[in-house]
């Protein structure tokens, strides 16, 4: 027998709702992807200074956010159809799944939290040190300067927040761009150019954890409502 009353437009409530959920999974995969493959990330993240390669750890936060989603697509479609078969087994399975996924969600944004600086800090280290050793003459400076062009080329900056590298765009008109006193009295430091292209990205991150965790966490209370209304009418 199926359900009736409350308990049926409940059913057909959490159906929208993981439908909204499988799509929030598209959407998020979709961003992931997008940020994965970004020409600014990926030409500044993809750098190798001599054998130390560009930080990663953008990227590692990209891969959860990918397995999320598709993760996300997948219990959207299992609680799409457990509501409407009004399958109990499913139904439970979508419950324990919503809840390690939300677990994971929980640990990834802490894990977010604390490293959000980190990010921007490893990036900025690593130009500082492609820039001095451009600047200095150092072994490997060919290298060097490839990699400092490729931030300012990329970013559209010059020079950092330290003293010797603020002169930079006065005095080193080949590593920046062609209207080097413009570059100067501009103040377009390359350290404010990398915080703005992962604060925004992971800012926008954020917001899509938030929005799902709210989903998630209604999708949960209608399931555990609709399995108490099947388990009742089952009864009856």
């Amino acid at each position: 027998m199926g359900v009736e009353g409350c308990t049926k437009c409940i059913k057909y409530l959490l159906f929208v709702f993981n439908f909204i959920f499988w799509l929030a999974g598209g959407i998020i995969l979709g961003v992931a992807l997008w940020l994965r493959h970004d020409s600014q990330t990926t030409s500044i993240l993809y750098l190798q200074l001599g054998d130390k390669p560009a930080p990663n750890t953008f990227y590692v936060g990209i891969y959860i956010l990918i397995a999320v989603g598709a993760v996300m697509m997948f219990v959207g479609f299992l609680g799409c159809y457990g509501a409407i078969q009004e399958s109990q087994c499913l139904l439970g399975t979508f419950f324990t799944c919503l809840v390690i996924l939300f677990a994971c969600e929980v640990a990834a944004g802490i894990w977010g939290f604390v490293n959000k600086d980190q990010i921007a800090k490893d990036v900025k280290q690593f130009y500082d040190q492609a820039l001095q050793q451009a600047l200095m003459g150092e072994s490997d400076a060919n290298n060097a300067k490839a990699v400092v062009k490729t931030f300012h080329e990329t970013l559209d900056c010059c020079g950092s927040d330290t003293v010797t590298a603020a002169f930079t765009p006065v005095w080193r008109d080949d590593l920046c761009r062609k209207d080097p006193l413009k570059a100067f009295f501009e103040n377009t430091n390359c350290h404010k150019k990398i915080d703005e292209l992962f604060s925004g990205k992971l800012y926008l991150i954020g917001i899509a954890a938030v929005v799902v965790a709210v989903i998630m966490i209604f999708e949960m209370i209608l399931s555990m409502v609709l399995c108490c209304g099947i388990r009742n009418s089952s009864v009856y």
